[in-house]
């Protein structure tokens, strides 16, 4: 009898999160790890120390952690870079398995020299990062995605999260799958944006790749602020932004 072949490689299922409720709904519904964010509404933000030492309570599968000041680009001065750089050493010595971020010159080119510090002073703790350092979807701005996977890759960053600078990463499939050919293993690249049940499976076949990244968010109202409709603190009103159950579980049923 010819020996058994192996199956294929399963798909892996990062969730987007930014509370720790919704981090252990990720992990009960079958997620292989988390990127643990504030303000998703706004794009995703650094989470609170809070935040991820709670959620490192609640949950065993890896987490990464966003480290992003502010929302509005990626180009930070002086002081911004240092609270990254502050943030980030507190995630790692406080349970994040891994850093998402992503610093860009204001030229549009992976800024070299603020990305090897962040790594090296992160490098100089000591404790292994098991999830790694990710690029995040700031890579879908830069001027020239080819020159800027192999300055990530020179850099020793684990994975770069991409929707092949499309709105989407079903409508940017065929540059992921380029980034994927070119990265030749050396780098992972993590297809990212407006990834669902319905589309995964066509994402995969096209990529080539064996993992996603999913936001399934939905708005969540509160109603502690319906006592004044007239105004509200900020643009968001009542609405703030949490994983849609319903999504994430036909996503999950898709792919496993």
């Amino acid at each position: 009898m010819p020996p058994m072949q192996p199956g294929p490689k399963r798909v892996l299922v990062e969730v987007c999160v930014a509370s720790v409720g919704d981090a252990h709904l990720a992990q009960s519904a079958g997620a292989d790890r988390i990127e643990l964010n504030a303000a998703l509404e706004l794009g995703g933000l650094t989470p609170s120390l809070g935040t991820l030492l709670e959620t490192r309570e609640a949950v065993a599968i890896p987490i990464i952690t966003m480290v992003r000041p502010r929302p509005g680009g990626f180009c930070y001065d002086p002081d911004e870079f240092h609270v990254m750089l502050r943030d980030a050493e507190l995630m790692v010595r406080n349970g994040a398995d891994g850093l998402a971020f992503g610093i860009l010159t204001d030229t549009g080119r992976v800024d070299v020299e603020r990305c090897a510090e962040l790594i090296g002073r992160i490098r100089s703790i000591g404790n292994p990062l098991r999830g790694g350092f990710v690029f995040h979807r700031a890579f879908d701005f830069v001027a020239d995605p080819s020159s800027a996977l192999e300055d990530l890759i020179r850099l020793g960053f684990r994975r770069v999260m991409t929707s092949g600078r499309a709105p989407t990463a079903i409508e940017g499939a065929t540059e992921i799958a380029k980034l994927a050919g070119q990265a030749d293993g050396r780098i992972e690249v993590l297809p990212a944006g407006g990834v669902r049940g319905a589309n995964v499976a066509r994402l995969v076949a096209l990529t080539g790749c064996r993992q996603v990244h999913a936001s399934v968010r939905t708005p969540r109202s509160d109603p502690s602020v319906a006592g004044q409709p007239s105004f509200s603190l900020g643009s968001a009103g009542d609405q703030h932004a949490g994983t849609d159950a319903k999504l994430l579980d036909e996503l999950l049923s898709a792919i496993h």
